[in-house]
């Protein structure tokens, strides 16, 4: 019997470190991971970052850095990030790993040559965070229908890959295969939104930028985004055009691909189409989760609500965000976090349930029975009758969930059980039965039966808290049971003696918790504040500094030209740039200018302005700047040097 389980996360981008919203797509698959394992499956769990792009270049312009520096940090962050969550992955990869290279450009080599890609141009509206193009027909209001933000117009060489060919074995795809896509009203969305209304050819290379995967026949292109990121599924597994490893044979298709919601299109519509003109088999499922608000809106930095989940691992510890992520995240609607509401989910799941009842339990073990879990009679009285049905429904219902990848609501059958067992322990008043010697042994069932209901649930509750599954494991001395007759009442840990009994969740004061919030987030803005001030300071004393002498040979070096501004436009997705057009007499020069909150551009028109016309060509905010115009410092601001106008355009400056 093949039992292998090969299940993936969606690469995240390497632009920004990762928010909670991202880190929930990387835990709820380590609990599908996690479970998996549980039940005997041979498990392979991928995930990594998307490492090329416009967008990394211009940050990492930005940053005065290399992309790849600046993709080899980011990635680090993202990394250590999935580690401190304890996803549990097999393989963690990049898309600037020299294997994924090689093998997207013989994809896209492939590709080529049988004729589903092919060479054209392109004119459009492009949006850089989205690494997508769009028609003036799909803008929402002008701007972006995934991200809401501006898109500028585009016209460039590329290449494309032939969508309308494979779209109607695409919907015959859709409709033999039922749970290909979940939940099913994903797959309405692309049949009515995208397909339907007439499938657009994908542009797979890009000229205007340089951070991507070369192609190989046409160097002066790069591979396009989804053609190199998606590929990633097979690639991490040795998949080869000429000789595909034996373990991408064993684990493809893969059996789920987990990613978010604003990802559908191009895991259903792009990555299908690409697979079957590769000639290989679709995944059995894509499983598209909601998002994750902070509150009731998206997480964004401009909004000022991202929170991050190293912090939160910080306040509140590894176990009760994954289990607040877990739980409180459905199967269809956006879920929301808060701090209120993860301090109420802990104080009221982990706490007073699952933490109080172990307690509880360990605590009445050592008080009666020194320390030694009784055995148990086997004389089930009505009490013990209605646990044992709660817990084992409980546990169906957790299994049932599970197997549908609907793990909040395992986590709340598992819940449920537990709340059961304190239920338990009031109906049959323990310490009542203590005082009486004839009932030591009615005691010692009730103790023994909260042990065994604590394992069972323990078992179905590791997935989604495996470091706390772990400790209540070793309080009860748990031994090592297959996942069949783990769920079973079989009593293996009756006459053992406990371990020790750490607390596992210590309740939370909530208006402490939020007054020292508050203070944290005023110190880190007076820090943001004061940071700002010292930049500044240091940024001034360098412009004071008098810099050291130089010859009149050094001096000569620098070719001053006089140059006048033919257009002058503010530059895209930046307050401070202007764009200016420079006749230098003999050519048009392009110069890239930090003035932009100093001029308008209509006051630079016709002005005649000093140039350093041989200065190394830069890209600023991915603009190409040849030159630069000399200014000087006031104290109004920064004012323009401009020439004499009589001087001659290209006229040497001495």
């Amino acid at each position: 019997m093949n039992n292998k389980f090969y299940i993936t996360t969606a690469i995240a981008y390497t632009s920004k470190k990762p928010h909670i919203g991202n880190t929930y797509e990387a835990v709820l698959t380590d609990a599908i991971a996690r479970y998996k394992r549980l039940r005997g499956f041979d498990v392979y769990f991928l995930t990594g970052t998307d490492e090329h792009g416009q967008k990394i270049q211009q940050e990492a312009e930005a940053a005065g850095i290399t992309p790849q520096q600046y993709v080899d940090k980011v990635a680090g962050e993202i990394k250590a990030i999935w580690d401190l969550f304890n996803v549990s992955y097999n393989k963690f990869i990049r898309t600037t790993d020299e294997d994924h290279v090689k093998c997207v450009q013989k994809i896209f080599n492939k590709l080529y040559e049988q004729g589903d890609i092919y060479k054209g141009s392109y004119e459009g509206n492009y949006c850089t965070p989205c690494e997508s193009f769009w028609t003036d027909t799909q803008l929402v209001d002008g701007k972006c229908p995934d991200c809401g933000r501006e898109c500028k117009k585009a016209s460039e060489e590329a290449y494309f890959l032939r969508m309308s060919k494979y779209a109607d074995r695409l919907v015959e795809y859709y409709n033999s295969h039922e749970s290909f896509i979940t939940p099913v009203s994903r797959k309405n969305e692309m049949i009515n939104n995208f397909i339907k209304p007439g499938l657009q050819d994908l542009c797979v290379s890009r000229t205007s930028f340089t951070w991507g995967i070369p192609v190989e026949f046409d160097p002066k292109h790069v591979t396009y985004v989804w053609l190199d990121a998606l590929s990633n599924y097979i690639t991490a597994i040795g998949f080869d055009i000429d000789n595909p490893s034996e373990l991408y044979n064993k684990l493809w298709p893969a059996d789920v691909q987990v990613i978010g919601k604003d990802i559908v299109r191009f895991h259903t519509i792009y990555w299908p189409i690409i697979l079957m003109a590769l000639g290989l088999p679709l995944p059995k499922q894509i499983l598209a989760h909601p998002w994750l608000l902070s509150g009731e809106d998206k997480m964004s930095k401009s909004r000022g609500n991202v929170i991050y989940g190293d912090d939160l691992v910080a306040d509140f510890g590894l176990d009760p965000v994954r289990h607040y992520l877990l739980a409180e995240m459905g199967y269809f609607n956006d879920g929301s976090i808060t701090y209120e509401n993860l301090i109420k989910r802990t104080n009221g799941d982990l706490a007073n349930t699952l933490g109080n009842l172990v307690s509880r339990t360990g605590a009445m073990i050592k008080q009666y029975f020194n320390g030694v879990i009784p055995t148990n009679s086997k004389n089930d009285n009505e009490f013990a009758i209605n646990l044992k049905k709660a817990v084992s429904d409980g546990v169906s219902e957790a299994i049932e969930k599970y197997d549908s990848y609907f793990i909040a609501d395992a986590d709340s059958a598992i819940f449920n059980a537990l709340k059961a067992c304190n239920k338990y322990i009031d109906e049959t008043t323990p310490w009542v039965l203590a005082k009486d010697p004839e009932k030591r042994t009615e005691l010692g069932d009730v103790l023994s039966n909260l042990v065994e209901c604590i394992r069972i649930c323990n078992v179905l509750l590791y997935p989604i808290m495996p470091d706390t599954a772990e400790k209540i494991n070793g309080i009860f001395k748990v031994p090592a049971l297959d996942f069949d007759n783990a769920i079973k009442f079989s009593y293996p840990c009756d006459n053992t003696e406990l371990g020790e009994i750490p607390i596992l969740f210590a309740r939370i004061d909530e208006k402490k918790f939020m007054a020292e919030m508050e203070a944290k987030a005023k110190e880190a803005k007076k820090a943001e504040k004061n940071a700002k001030k010292e930049e500044k300071k240091s940024e001034k004393k360098a412009e004071e500094a008098i810099p050291e002498t130089i010859s009149i040979e050094d001096f000569a070096k620098v070719d001053l030209r006089v140059g006048q501004v033919k257009e002058c436009v503010k530059a895209e997705n930046s307050d401070k740039l202007l764009v200016l057009q420079l006749d230098m007499g003999n050519e048009i020069r392009q110069v890239v200018s930090g003035i932009a909150k100093y001029y308008a551009p209509e006051d630079l028109i016709g002005k005649k302005v000093v140039v350093v016309s041989n200065l190394k060509s830069v890209k600023l905010r991915g603009i190409e700047s040849n030159g630069m115009i000399l200014a000087a410092d006031t104290e109004d601001g920064v004012k323009v040097l401009f020439a004499d106008e009589n001087a001659n355009l290209g006229s040497k400056v001495r």
